[in-house]
């Protein structure tokens, strides 16, 4: 066992070596041939695990993105292949599967644009829809990013993770550039751009098929998979119609997911833990006044921000909504949680001017899956800051800024 854990220690050192001499300067073929000298195959796992040293020991995750399309091309046809009973790629339904025929749609798509683009024979119209379709990718790098990373986290994978992540970012941005310059430039002028975006698009897909794919499969639980499984319409499908309904087989039993365990100020909702009083203060630092009236007219919650629209005491918990308003607007009251129980409304919003404030005021139907009526929600808001605001601010532009 020894060796070959050390064998194993040996052969990571190696592939930091290799990446560190790519960022040096070297050139791809001499790192092949190094490659090739010390290496019969490879697996994803020694990958991650070289990125995520090389992150760790102080190389910013900017230049492991920089060199990811390189070393991406040293180590293809390098990476092991990984034989399993069943491989989820084939199951309809697991996530996987959805992953893996988006990237099929994807090839077929820049394939067609690609044929276009070299026989002229795709219109300007034709080319902007393609792209326009391309355009769906964002689903696909959604569903990695806001899905399958988050799992890969719990594990400790965390390198890996970064450096796909921002080259989707540039995937996604150079599309978008190019997508605009379509509406003023010829697509002969742009096709150098466009074949080399089509490349990194591939690239992605070689990764993630044999990087990332064997990782989350390496690590992830059933139940963790059957989870992804049932958010992952809520994301949408890229280029595909959408996913069968996938179930567990009754051999492979899932397991306990990775949550805290419930106890004494623990609340357990369906997308999360929390405890008490991190549930109150997050409620209370929201910039909105919520207020909750439950299915028998019953005042039962209202936060406690720091600037209050209408005031509020404890002393209405318990009080009959009715009795909360002036007798010149209870009946409006009155009405409105009439249209919500009997599923006339769901929603209703009123405005009114309030000194240097301009107050939102909405009222939400509050209703089980099942559609049964079990209260109001409130939600007030001084929306003059907001109507204030012009321009853009991105996160990525301020934290620019900041460093």
């Amino acid at each position: 066992m020894s060796a070959e854990i050390n064998n194993r220690e040996y052969r990571q050192q190696v592939l930091k070596e290799l990446i560190s001499q790519l960022h040096d300067g070297k050139s791809v073929d001499e790192v092949k041939e190094r490659f090739a000298e010390v290496f019969g195959n490879v697996s994803a796992e020694e990958i991650a695990q070289a990125e995520q040293a090389l992150i760790l020991g102080g190389l910013p995750v900017g230049e492991v993105q920089r060199l990811c399309d390189v070393h991406a091309a040293v180590f293809k046809g390098s990476i092991e292949e990984i034989h399993r009973p069943s491989d989820p790629a084939k199951i309809p339904g697991h996530p996987i599967n959805t992953l893996w025929r988006e990237n099929r749609a994807l090839e077929a798509l820049i394939q067609d644009l690609q044929s276009k683009l070299s026989s002229e024979a795709g219109t300007q119209s034709e080319l902007k829809d393609g792209l326009a379709g391309l355009m769906e990718i964002d689903r696909h790098y959604s569903k990695k990013e806001n899905l399958l990373f988050p799992y890969l986290e719990r594990y400790g994978i965390t390198a890996p993770p970064k450096v796909m992540w921002g080259v989707d970012d540039e995937i996604r941005d150079e599309l978008k550039e190019i997508v605009k310059e379509l509406a003023a430039e010829s697509a002969g002028r742009l096709a150098p751009r466009l074949e080399a975006l089509f490349n990194r698009i591939t690239e992605m897909i070689f990764k993630e098929e044999n990087i990332l794919f064997p990782m989350l499969i390496e690590n992830l639980t059933q139940d963790e998979w059957k989870t992804i499984a049932d958010e992952i319409a809520d994301l949408g499908y890229c280029l595909i119609d959408g996913a069968p309904d996938w179930k567990p087989s009754a051999e492979n039993k899932p397991q306990a997911e990775l949550r805290e365990e419930a106890g004494p100020g623990v609340i357990t909702l369906p997308t999360g833990v929390l405890k008490t009083q991190e549930l109150v203060r997050m409620l209370d630092t929201l910039p909105i006044d919520i207020t909750f009236v439950d299915k028998d007219d019953t005042v039962k919650y209202f936060s406690q921000g720091a600037e209050r629209v209408f005031p509020r005491t404890k002393a209405i918990i318990g009080r009959k909504v009715s009795n909360c308003h002036p007798p010149a607007s209870v009946h409006i009251v009155e009405k409105l949680v009439e249209d919500f129980r009997a599923g006339r409304k769901d929603q209703e919003d009123f405005w009114i001017k309030m000194g240097d404030k301009y107050i939102l005021i909405r009222y939400f139907a509050v209703r089980s899956e099942a559609g049964e009526y079990l209260g109001v929600l409130e939600v007030t808001q001084n929306i003059r800051p907001i109507q204030e605001i012009t321009g853009e601010k991105r996160l990525v532009e301020d934290a620019a800024q900041t460093n």
